[in-house]
């Protein structure tokens, strides 16, 4: 007699019967199904070794019970999503989840790319700049009045142009003599430093530091040859084509303050009144 071949699970003969190897030991169908098949998500039922076994993410379906939750359609052979556990082919879930389109109103299917600004989407192709119709993709773009502009559409249709370079002012621009200027065109016209956040001056209608303006054009302190800006409020004392500061406007002899008292004049020199009397 020949050796037996034997269910590995519940030892009956196999010969004459159907029977699955695994991992290289028999067993009988009855015994397999038992402890290796899957169990259906659907109709709770164990899936035979002579049915068609549909998985994802470990789950398992008979291929009957693969159809969508939705409108029943077999989901066999053909694209699906998921939402909460729950199967639906591509037309319900679209229906159901998926974003409208802004420009064109139709569903932005499952899969596919699309652009997503304060709230709204976009197919990849129905995102274009308002004036040249071109494809913004990822590249920067500026909304206005609930479109989109791509950055050279925008500076060509709406940015001002810098009355000094007469280019395009994207951002931080300066206001001066109701004319638009770049922050770093807006300069004085002596020094070429930055005006924008600066006090300044202006004379003939340019533009100018307050060092520049005080060098150029403001008299000099008698005693300490210095500017005098006379800007902003700031006091100084004038006499007989002369003007002093008013911390400088002090006798000569004794460097007292002069500013309000009475005083004498002797050639170039200032003097009060007590130390006047010796001249």
């Amino acid at each position: 007699m020949g050796e037996r071949y034997d269910c590995t699970e519940c030892q009956e003969s196999l010969y004459g019967h159907k029977y699955i190897l695994k991992e290289e030991k028999p067993y009988c169908i009855k015994c397999y199904e038992t402890l290796f098949s899957n169990t259906c998500e659907v109709c709770q039922k164990l899936i035979s070794c002579t049915s068609k076994d549909l998985s994802y993410k470990d789950c398992h379906w008979h291929g009957d019970c693969f159809l969508c939750n939705k409108c029943s359609r077999s989901l066999v052979d053909r694209p699906f999503a998921t939402k909460n556990e729950m199967l639906m082919c591509i037309e319900c879930y679209s229906n159901e989840y998926s974003a409208k389109c802004h420009a064109c109103l139709k569903n932005i299917m499952p899969g596919s790319k699309k652009m997503e600004h304060k709230g709204n989407s976009w197919h990849e192709s129905c995102f274009t700049c308002n004036r040249c119709q071109q494809p913004i993709g990822t590249r920067s773009f500026v909304q206005k009045d609930a479109n989109n502009y791509c950055l050279p559409c925008y500076e060509k249709q709406f940015a001002l142009q810098c009355v000094h370079c007469k280019k395009p002012i994207t951002t931080g621009g300066v206001n001066y003599h109701d004319q638009p200027w770049h922050k770093e065109c807006f300069v004085c016209i002596g020094c070429k430093q930055q005006l924008a956040g600066q006090r300044f001056t202006s004379r003939d209608d340019f533009a100018y530091c307050l060092d520049c303006f005080c060098n150029l054009f403001a008299k000099k302190c008698a005693y300490c040859t210095t500017p005098i800006s006379g800007l902003g409020g700031s006091k100084y004392i004038s006499f007989e084509q002369r003007q002093w500061h008013n911390d400088c406007f002090n006798c000569k002899r004794c460097c007292v303050s002069l500013v309000g008292r009475g005083f004498l004049t002797c050639k170039d020199d200032i003097l009060c009144p007590d130390c006047g009397k010796d001249i």
